[in-house]
């Protein structure tokens, strides 16, 4: 089994170099990731200018661009060759509830299952023990091919920041939710114009028994399957009622 690597902090990140690390003992793999940090570029796409992947390494190649941008390159065949499943990470933080919406972690995923490979995001909820997230990734990948899921579905994973020894286990979960992020940051611009930072992540809003939230805070590995489609279901019926009473 061939494997990607892609992330969304960048070629030189801790977290894409550890996982590389862990998973080239046991795979060939093929790291392909944005040549700097492109947090919250979510499922964004490169269209006003050519790419230009540049070799970094044996098997490693940074490019001037996206995460989406990287993943889509390397499952096209122009960047060595193909691979087999793609594995996004190790994001330098947490993906939960509704981050995955900007998370570039999810959407370098989103973009594999797009174009047919199976796809794991993981994130580590810190900055200190990306092993403990390798070797999560490690143990999962052993017994994928046990698995099966509906098309279009990929793992969001999200990794507590302690030793391997002291993780709880894993828990499947479904995301949680957020509480409207904070106000956006007044910067000083030297020559007067009005310049702001985006607000940071609030506290959670749906913390609740199943979350991913809540399995991170009791110490377990949360699993979410996630998918691209944002029909909400349950608000077709009343919709379909509401526009059958309409007279156009």
């Amino acid at each position: 089994m061939r494997i990607l690597i892609a992330n969304d902090d960048g070629i030189d990140a801790i977290g894409i170099q550890t996982l590389a690390r862990y998973l080239e003992e046991e795979y060939e793999i093929l790291v392909v990731a944005p040549d700097r940090n492109r947090s919250g570029a979510s499922n964004s796409l490169t269209l006003t200018r050519p790419l230009q992947p540049t070799k970094v390494a044996e098997h490693q190649y940074r490019v001037d661009g996206t995460p989406t941008d990287c993943v889509n390159l390397a499952l096209s065949g122009v960047i060595d060759g193909p691979v087999d499943v793609v594995v996004s990470g190790i994001n330098h933080g947490p993906n939960l509830g509704d981050d995955v919406i900007y998370s570039g972690t999810v959407a370098a995923a989103m973009e594999a299952r797009h174009l047919g490979r199976p796809a794991l995001a993981v994130s580590l909820v810190g900055d200190q023990h990306f092993d403990t997230a390798a070797r999560v990734v490690i143990q999962l990948l052993k017994d994928s091919h046990t698995l099966t899921l509906p098309a279009g579905i990929l793992l969001n994973i999200n990794v507590p920041d302690v030793p391997y020894a002291a993780l709880k286990g894993l828990q499947v979960t479904r995301l949680g939710y957020r509480h409207q992020a904070q106000s956006p940051i007044s910067a000083q611009h030297p020559r007067g114009v009005p310049s702001f930072w985006i607000g940071a992540l609030s506290a959670p809003h749906d913390a609740s028994p199943g979350t991913d939230f809540s399995a991170i805070e009791a110490g377990y590995v949360s699993v979410t399957p996630i998918h691209t489609d944002m029909t909400c279901h349950d608000a077709k019926t009343p919709l379909e009622t509401w526009i059958d009473s309409l007279a156009l």
